[in-house]
């Protein structure tokens, strides 16, 4: 059954929604009912990566646990201060595929577009933690730019709106940026990558739709590491996106300490299914510095893997992949 988040104190608006974020690290933590002395809480983490959490996703997370899957998505831990050998701060290589600021082009027909830096939430364990979107911020006339890009490549027939969340813009922005997409005739389908709609829901607005729907069959790929982040009012924006013919995705990070048990996956693959989401990728984290205390090993990912193979049918089982810097495509883990 899907769980009811008390929204009685929401904002109304996703704009207010996000101002209105928690950025504070003790006042999660009071929020929770959690001291410092029972998590890993690192003020120096906050001052390396800031804290961002909606208060939508923080209604989701269990009051006094400290090893809430949501809440650990989330925390400033001291851990991540810790220096690993390995551990990047562009450990997919992307700077050297991006011919222009905003645009990503590492694989042959598709590109990537990060049109903000901002993000609705601060997943601890991004890759693109560190990444220079002050150099990739292409303001009005670059775009310009990137819709040439595309008319010289037109082996490109896949744009992928990404980030920080491409749904941090606003619609009036999107709208004009994939109104001129459009126009390039070899581009043939819309790619968003978000999480706004699974903790902000309240994103899904019709303007959004809208320019989302200019093209036919448009994706979205959502962000849903666990079931508990699945409540009634993700539900229903999954539910706007569907009836409007939004295909949607999720793809999954797997996480030490959060979903790197049978349980918790096979979970939150039935629970995305039962709100109209089809899993997609589950992800080996991407070595990012910062993150290191997050990583599942690779045997142990498959022997998960192999498990969920079993338990699940097989529309519900996502690819278990890693992305390799230089690879044309993500690599399967067998």
């Amino acid at each position: 059954m899907i769980p009811q988040t008390d929204l009685s104190w929401q904002e109304e608006s996703w704009q207010s929604a996000l101002q209105n974020a928690l950025t504070n690290l003790d006042e999660l933590l009071e929020l929770l009912n959690l001291t410092r002395a029972q998590v890993q809480a690192s003020t120096s983490a906050t001052e390396a990566f800031a804290l961002r959490v909606p208060r939508a996703f923080a209604a989701r997370m269990e009051r006094g646990n400290p090893k809430d899957p949501l809440l650990l998505q989330v925390l400033a831990a001291a851990p991540e201060m810790s220096e690993v050998a390995g551990y990047t701060q562009d450990p997919l290589q992307e700077t050297e595929s991006n011919p222009l600021p905003g645009l990503i082009h590492k694989y042959k027909n598709r590109v990537l577009l990060t049109l903000s830096g901002a993000c609705a939430v601060h997943c601890r364990y991004c890759f693109r933690r560190h990444f220079d979107y002050s150099a990739n911020n292409p303001g009005t006339q670059g775009w310009g730019e990137v819709v040439q890009y595309l008319k010289d490549h037109p082996e490109v027939d896949e744009v992928i709106y990404s980030g920080g969340d491409p749904l941090s813009a606003s619609d009036a922005q999107l709208d004009r940026l994939t109104s001129a997409i459009k126009s390039v005739a070899s581009v043939r389908r819309l790619r968003v990558h978000t999480r706004f709609p699974v903790v902000i829901p309240q994103r899904i607005t019709a303007n959004c739709i809208a320019w989302l729907t200019q093209f036919e069959n448009p994706v979205v790929v959502l962000h849903i590491n666990h079931a508990n982040e699945i409540d009634a009012e993700v539900v229903r924006a999954a539910a706007k996106l569907r009836a409007a013919g939004v295909t949607l995705l999720n793809q999954a990070v797997l996480l030490r300490g959060i979903n790197d048990s049978l349980a918790a996956q096979t979970e939150l693959q039935k629970r995305t299914f039962e709100a109209g989401v089809l899993p997609y990728y589950l992800h080996l984290m991407d070595a990012v510095a910062g993150a290191a205390h997050f990583d599942v090993p690779e045997r142990e990912a498959t022997a998960l893997h192999a498990g969920m193979r079993e338990a699940l049918p097989g529309y519900l089982l996502p690819k278990l992949v890693r992305e390799i810097p230089g690879e044309r495509a993500k690599t399967r883990v067998a």
